[in-house]
């Protein structure tokens, strides 16, 4: 029964130790790690993720890396720019570990240390530029402290990927300062503008009226030609009618003369009768003008233009047969008789 006990308890001891050994040789590495083995202390080697195996009671595992990408926040701090200026910057960084031995063995704590020279080096890029360029550069600043990060951390085997800064934030005092600039500034541009647009529109009205009176210059030319030239026209009609109506009256005598005056005189005072919009009609002192060129072209009507083309120094002997002389104004009617002035249309007796 002692033996039979013996042997049971060597066996538990036994399966103990087994399943110990087991759960000290067995590692598995979950994916995105990376871990190290150390024997006795000393760095040996590297776990991947997945089902791995040690050395029992020799092996144990060192550092547990992540290998994938980290966010790492920087704090927020003032920092002085060359003006002198205080901001308040903060911001991330975007790194991953590359080589995990590196990572794990020739810095002590990498995030502690990333975040310091962070810190430094933004102090020391910000200080390098005045306000305005502060505001205005992220992505110089950004582009500076990728630069520093990355050369820094190489020995550590970390790869900087990206910085960013997230906020650059003055003092009260100088915000309010840097709104009043903003304002003034705007309004003069805004008076600039309106400056200019004022100076072109005066230039644009006054090419305008240019162009107006260069135009009504050019009309008034042009009219000026035009009622010249009709002008011409009109006595080089009135020219030729007065030539065809000498040519008339050399040719059929001064009967036919007589006869066209009489015919023109009878037609404007019958326009100045009939006009709608009288109702005086104004008859001419020189009535007995009238009667006589009346009678004149009634005696040569009758006579079917018979005596046209007669010369009237050869028929001056006709006496009554002949035709009835037309009185020239103020001249004596036929007959020898002036009739009174003011009397009414004097007629053939």
């Amino acid at each position: 029964m002692d033996g039979f006990t013996g042997t049971t308890i060597v066996l538990v001891l036994l399966l103990g130790l087994a399943l110990l050994t087991a759960f000290k040789g067995i590692r598995t590495v979950p994916q995105g790690e990376v871990w190290t083995v150390e024997r006795f202390g000393a760095f040996t080697r590297l776990l991947q993720p997945g089902l791995n195996f040690v050395v029992p009671f020799i092996d144990a595992i060192g550092h547990r890396l992540n290998v994938q990408e980290v966010v790492l926040d920087i704090p927020e701090q003032s920092v002085i720019t060359k003006d002198n200026a205080t901001v308040t910057v903060d911001g991330i960084v975007y790194y991953r570990v590359m080589d995990p031995a590196k990572a794990a063995y020739q810095v002590q704590n990498l995030q502690s240390a990333l975040t310091a020279l962070s810190m430094t080096n933004i102090r020391a890029v910000i200080g390098e530029m005045d306000l305005d360029q502060t505001l205005s550069s992220r992505d110089r600043i950004n582009s500076a402290l990728l630069n520093i990060l990355d050369g820094a951390t190489e020995p550590w085997g970390v790869k900087v990927s990206r910085v960013e800064i997230r906020k650059i934030e003055p003092p009260e005092n100088l915000i309010r300062a840097m709104n009043l600039q903003m304002t003034a500034e705007r309004e003069r541009r805004a008076l600039v503008a309106r400056a200019e647009g004022e100076r072109e529109a005066a230039v644009k009205r006054a090419q305008g009226a240019k162009s107006a009176q260069v135009l009504e210059a050019e009309g008034r030319l042009e009219a000026a030609s035009r009622d010249a030239e009709a002008r011409e026209r009109l006595a080089q009609a009135e020219a030729a009618a007065t030539r065809m109506v000498s040519e008339a009256a050399a040719g059929a005598g001064a009967d036919a003369l007589r006869y066209f005056i009489a015919e023109r005189y009878v037609d404007a005072f019958k326009a100045l009768a009939a006009n709608p919009s009288s109702r005086l009609v104004v008859v001419p002192m020189e009535a007995s003008a009238l009667a006589g060129g009346v009678a004149g072209a009634l005696e040569l009507l009758r006579d079917g233009g018979r005596d046209f083309g007669r010369d009237p120094g050869r028929e001056a002997g006709r006496g009554a047969a002949g035709v009835l002389p037309v009185p020239r104004p103020g001249g004596p009617a036929p007959g020898g008789s002036v009739p009174p002035s003011g009397s009414g249309p004097w007629t053939a007796g």
